[in-house]
């Protein structure tokens, strides 16, 4: 299937590595333009260089006038943009209410849904200027599915509900915005990846009770479901949570 993406202008934030890195990839590989971003600049640029990315710059995504100001220099390397994908995310502090302070579900919100919104909305002229624009917020499954952390499971649901509001808001102008909530993805360097060394048995074991296919998610296949939600063959779909998981039920191990 053509996914019709090719000339298209992406900026993926969050991409050095893990889900962002794999969604930027696929795009390239689409024939798309893309801009990423992330903390390191050394990750950043080798990732760029890597696979083809046309602009990367490093941004904490945090500092929303360094967030807005890579937009403004993303869309000028690329000429515009057309496709957003707000992926950088986490959440600090620990599993239980009790090993949290208020920072760290400041801290979670600012990174999940604050950072989510101020990309949108510095794209927002590019975006009305393009016939296909088209906006993706990674989300989680612990965004309706109860686990540890809280603080990160409350800021994943409030990213569910801002692109159901958003694409409502938006859609008027011609801009989609949809959520992907990928389940446990293993990724190299990643903390499915570290689990299944540090603590094999009880991993193996949450791997046995909660996956019908006995195995987690590969970071190529939320890629593909990002791709296709940012494609011209979605065009109908907006306003809505594209679940990846595998059928996965719980999704946390507990205390990790």
């Amino acid at each position: 299937m053509d996914l019709g993406l090719q000339g298209s202008r992406a900026l993926v934030t969050g991409a050095s590595r893990g889900l962002g890195r794999a969604i930027a990839a696929r795009l390239v590989e689409e024939g798309a333009s893309v801009a990423i971003c992330a903390r390191d600049e050394a990750a950043v640029a080798a990732t760029a260089a890597e696979i083809g990315a046309t602009f990367a710059a490093p941004c904490d995504v945090t500092d929303s006038d360094a967030l807005t100001s890579f937009v403004r220099d993303a869309a000028g390397a690329l000429g515009g943009l057309d496709l957003v994908v707000a992926n950088a995310g986490g959440a600090g502090g620990g599993p239980r209410l009790e090993q949290t302070e208020a920072a760290d579900w400041d801290d979670a919100y600012t990174l999940n849904v604050t950072h989510s919104t101020t990309v949108t909305r510095a794209a927002l002229p590019h975006l009305r200027e393009s016939d296909h624009a088209s906006v993706v917020f990674v989300s989680s499954i612990s965004g309706f599915r109860p686990q540890p952390k809280s603080q990160y499971a409350a800021a994943k649901a409030a990213l569910i509900h801002l692109a159901a509001s958003l694409a409502r808001e938006l859609g008027p102008e011609g801009v989609r915005v949809n959520a992907l909530s990928p389940g446990s993805i293993l990724f190299p360097g990643g903390s499915w990846d570290r689990r299944s060394r540090e603590v094999a048995d009880e991993f193996n074991a949450f791997v046995e009770a909660e996956f019908p296919f006995g195995r987690l998610g590969h970071a190529d296949e939320v890629a593909d479901a990002a791709a296709y939600l940012l494609s011209r063959r979605a065009s109908w779909i907006s306003g809505t949570n594209l679940v990846v998981d595998g059928a996965q039920n719980q999704p946390s191990m507990g205390g990790f």
